[in-house]
């Protein structure tokens, strides 16, 4: 029997609904996600962490949910090893799903991960509450079984989704040293395919002495102020010269290691349609974003500039350094899901990489 369930906002308001997925209540950060398809990438992305995610795309799960079946060791069709988000709200939630490459439906992938959810809500009026007030504490709550807010982003949420141990994918002649803050698959996959050879070390990993010839900093979730280990490690990386690329978190840790300042979007971006210009130029790129923190610009050192504008709210996506093979977005080149347009940013890392071999 169908369970019903209340969307509670830190502010009072509530919107009800019915249960699917795991009948549990949970409390998180309430976030919104503009994009049209992907909702298995999206749920297995670790920058969800600790968050309860509503999609403004109305129709969720009519393709279900592809198998577990995995490549260089890696889950071929999710982002990392389990559902990452807390709770997922959307309008309009089928079971019956269709396509060729679906195992099982969405609700009951959820149910595996212990992940609640609730459809049957005015999303377009939660979105619309977000964007005026912002990102705020909410809950899910289940046969009134309440559970008290929380604020996720006081946790240290990359400790629970960067690799307890290191790990090596592939055997390619480019030495890439991989910082794991949350780092998601098709990052990997991205690396590999440029014939690299990846080594994935915990974020707090002392990888300074370590032998490579780039450093990659991951995404992940939470403020990047708490990653201090982190930061200090990326710090005397950037005092030396082996290239570096950072994506998501990756760029604000960069930016944090070369003195600059991060502080919190208001309600962040999430979406496979951020408009992203080429700073300096009227190149504009389609990207996919999930992020709630930036990089205050003005508080770059001179050595460093902007690489990447968005063309919505003019906030930093991505850093470069002027004179060091050190670069930065702060969008997903990797997509999974989303586009694609700027996967080519991994192969200016290679590129990096060779030029940097050539000249040692």
């Amino acid at each position: 029997m169908l369970k019903q369930a209340k969307l509670i906002l830190e502010d009072g308001s509530e919107y009800h609904g019915t249960s699917f997925g795991y009948e549990g209540s949970v409390a998180g950060e309430m976030v919104f996600n503009t994009a049209m398809t992907g909702y298995p990438e999206s749920l297995s992305d670790p920058s969800y962490r600790g968050q309860i995610l509503v999609t403004t795309f109305p129709l969720i799960g009519n393709y279900g949910v592809p198998g577990d079946r995995k490549e260089d060791d890696l889950f071929r069709h999710f982002e990392s090893e389990k559902i990452q988000l807390s709770g997922f709200v959307v309008s309009d939630y089928t079971e019956d799903f269709s396509h060729w490459n679906a195992s099982l439906s969405l609700s009951d992938w959820m149910k595996e991960h212990q992940i609640p959810g609730i459809y049957g809500v005015d999303t377009r009026a939660l979105t619309k509450k977000l964007r005026n007030n912002g990102s705020m504490k909410a809950k899910i709550v289940v046969d009134d079984q309440d559970v008290p807010f929380i604020d996720p982003n006081s946790r240290h949420l990359v400790s629970e989704v960067s690799t307890s141990e290191i790990k090596t994918y592939g055997k390619g002649k480019h030495k890439v040293l991989l910082l794991d803050c949350g780092v998601k698959n098709n990052i990997i996959r991205c690396l590999l395919k440029r014939d690299t050879t990846v080594t994935r070390v915990p974020y707090d990993f002392d990888f300074t002495k370590e032998d490579y010839d780039g450093l990659f900093i991951s995404n992940g979730p939470g403020d990047p102020k708490q990653n201090v280990k982190a930061i200090e490690h990326v710090k005397t990386a950037i005092s030396q010269d082996k290239p570096i690329m950072g994506i998501c978190l990756g760029t604000q840790l960069m930016a944090l290691a070369a003195g600059a300042d991060t502080y919190k979007l208001k309600y962040g971006h999430r979406s496979h349609n951020q408009p992203v210009l080429l700073k300096g130029t009227k190149r504009c790129y389609i990207t996919s974003q999930n992020h709630g923190y930036a990089i205050d610009t003005a508080t770059l050192p001179s050595d460093w500039e902007v690489l990447f504008e968005n063309a919505n709210d003019n906030t930093c996506e991505g850093i470069k350094h002027k004179t060091k093979p050190f670069f930065s977005s702060q969008f997903h080149p990797e997509a999974s899901s989303g586009p694609t347009d700027t996967e080519f940013l991994f192969d200016d890392f290679i590129a990096m990489m060779e030029t940097y071999k050539d000249k040692v």
